[in-house]
């Protein structure tokens, strides 16, 4: 029990601690409320995964919450991106909840709030009670209107809801204490004027609860034990916790159970940015193609790009849940996806860069059918590749004249074909401009992969990959950089983060891929040997294939940034 007790994360542990002194198992419940203003990007797995990962292990029911609170900003296509990619990702909610559900009981709250004395409404400028609030150092000072009358403020509070009054003129305050260290808990705005509609409640509102007051009370509505978020709202404890205290004595016969805030730390991703205001301008701007794009670190960017679930959720389950905040390198992200591709995707073969290969003593015209295995790492069955006189291979495996250490083809030396023949390099043929146009090679008919002849195990040093000239499929391929040249892209003071946006970081190629792949369906996964991994994407049609490259097969920036 102890070692078990030593393996939990400290939320966990609080969980454990206030099921010890008495609240009831069947209370637990826990909740992940996205504002629908944007698409989740990677940085939200992980409050994904710790919600929905201490429902699977508590069984307890954990909510997905729309806090919906600011109509300027939100849409209803957020909500769809949002849900599809919780679903993908392999979570189920309980209970699909929003925050606008809840305005007309948190106006209900709002006004015993004033009728107790503790809220009032301002109509000062924004300006005015920006510069009343003081500094973390020097105590605010009152507002004029601090001191209204309860009628007053009602009669106020009424007609702003009423939509009698222009966007600014007031605002509804929590009264609190302005001498307060903590500047959140300095008299904070609760709801102000907002004449535009609702992508849910329409014109019913003109006025909107802001994030502070909604977001507790949501939780307190919904009866969440346990609310948890990143660490920047770890100075809004205590709010929540004024909201929360204040909200309890009027309703706590029919909301029993209060809610308690903690906080854990964000995930950082390297050469990424997390912003989602940010986000959107790279959209808005043009930069990537949409929130999906495969650049991007949206969830739907990933998985148009042929990230998996399963290697998300390996790798939040990596980083963890910490308290301190740090930036883990994207390295990880890319070895998840790595590793859970190797043991998934079958093993095909497209030649990216291709320069015509010639068997001079294979016979002209003449074809043959070659058996392939699929994935060598689970029992995935097999599969026909053509093989023929003319084929394509990757320029790159060919030089004329190379060293020792070079393990590819060139003149005089031997390398195998993968899957087919072992071959002997000739000659080569030149344009004008020195450009190798065709390679002439000879192969050896007894040296077949799996013949079990003596040729065929004979050793070579180098095998290519290859696909047959008159059966090779055309297809578009997508070759990915990382969006961002530097690794922390929005944390220089005096630049702007889109001055390290990276020219290169997409690159569109012709190439060609073994006719098995014609079939390939939207979202399948490949390992082109020896290239690396790649899905088909959106865009791919029966006419016109289109790959994405999801990872290599190795780590190669690292090398590289050396």
């Amino acid at each position: 029990m102890s070692e078990e007790k030593k393996s939990l994360n400290f939320i966990e542990q609080i969980i454990e601690e206030d099921l010890g002194n008495g609240m009831k198992n069947e209370n637990l419940r826990f909740r992940f409320p996205p504002e629908p203003n944007g698409y989740l990007h990677i940085g939200h797995t992980k409050a994904i995964g710790i919600s929905f990962g201490l429902g699977e292990k508590y069984n307890a029911p954990v909510n997905l919450r729309f806090d919906d609170t600011n109509p300027a900003k939100e849409e209803q296509e957020y909500v769809d991106a949002i849900k599809k990619d919780v679903s993908w990702l392999g979570y189920q909610w309980a209970n699909e909840c929003y925050s606008s559900d809840y305005f007309q009981q948190l106006y209900d709250w709002a006004v015993q709030l004033i009728e107790d004395g503790k809220a009032y409404v301002d109509s000062q400028s924004s300006e005015a009670m920006a510069e009343q609030k003081g500094t973390p150092t020097e105590p605010g000072v009152a507002s004029p209107y601090r001191d209204r009358s309860v009628e007053e403020n009602l009669d106020l509070f009424t007609r702003m809801k009423n939509g009698e009054f222009d966007e600014g003129s007031h605002v509804l305050r929590a009264k609190i204490d302005m001498a307060s260290p903590n500047m959140l808990m300095r008299d904070p705005i609760m709801y102000r004027i907002l004449k535009k509609a609702h992508h849910r409640t329409g014109d019913d509102w003109v006025i909107y609860p802001m994030y502070d007051w909604t977001h507790g009370e949501s939780d307190y509505i919904e009866q969440i034990s346990h609310s948890l978020c990143s660490l920047e709202f770890k100075p809004h404890r205590d709010l929540y916790n004024w909201f929360r205290d204040n909200v309890f004595e009027y309703s706590k016969d029919e909301y029993p159970n209060a809610p308690k805030q903690r906080e854990f730390s964000r995930l950082n991703l390297s050469y990424t940015i997390m912003s989602k205001r940010k986000l959107l301008k790279l959209v808005e701007e043009g930069i990537v193609a949409g929130w999906d794009d495969p650049r991007m670190p949206t969830i739907s960017g990933l998985r148009r790009r042929g990230y998996t679930p399963a290697s998300i959720r390996n790798f939040i389950e990596t980083v963890g849940v910490s308290k301190r905040e740090n930036v883990i390198d994207v390295a990880l992200l890319e070895f998840k996806i790595r590793e859970d591709l190797n043991k998934t995707a079958n093993r095909v073969m497209g030649v990216l860069n291709p320069v015509k290969l010639v068997i001079t003593n294979y016979p002209e015209g003449e074809e043959e059918i070659l058996i392939a295995e699929n994935n060598p790492e689970m029992d995935a069955g097999t599969r026909e590749v053509p093989f023929s006189h003319e084929l394509y291979i990757e320029r790159e495996d060919f030089k004329e004249e190379a060293n020792r250490k070079y393990f590819r083809l060139t003149i005089g030396k031997e390398v195998r074909l993968k899957n087919a023949y072992i071959i002997k390099g000739e000659s080569c043929v030149k344009d004008a401009d020195g450009n190798i146009t065709e390679i002439h090679c000879t192969y050896d008919p007894l040296s077949k992969s799996g013949s079990g002849t003596e040729e065929s195990k004979r050793k070579v040093k180098g095998t290519l990959h290859w696909v047959s000239m008159k059966h090779a499929v055309k297809a578009e391929v997508r070759v990915y950089d990382r969006l961002f040249s530097d690794e922390a892209p929005d944390s220089h003071k005096d630049k702007d983060f889109m001055e390290f946006l990276n020219p290169n970081s997409l690159e569109k190629i012709e190439a060609f891929v073994e006719p098995s792949l014609a079939s390939a369906a939207i979202g399948d996964r490949f390992q082109f040997q020896r290239l690396g991994y790649f899905n088909v994407d959106d865009d791919s049609t029966k006419e016109k294939l289109v790959f994405n490259k999801t990872v290599g097969l190795r780590d190669t920036w690292a090398k590289v940034n050396k």
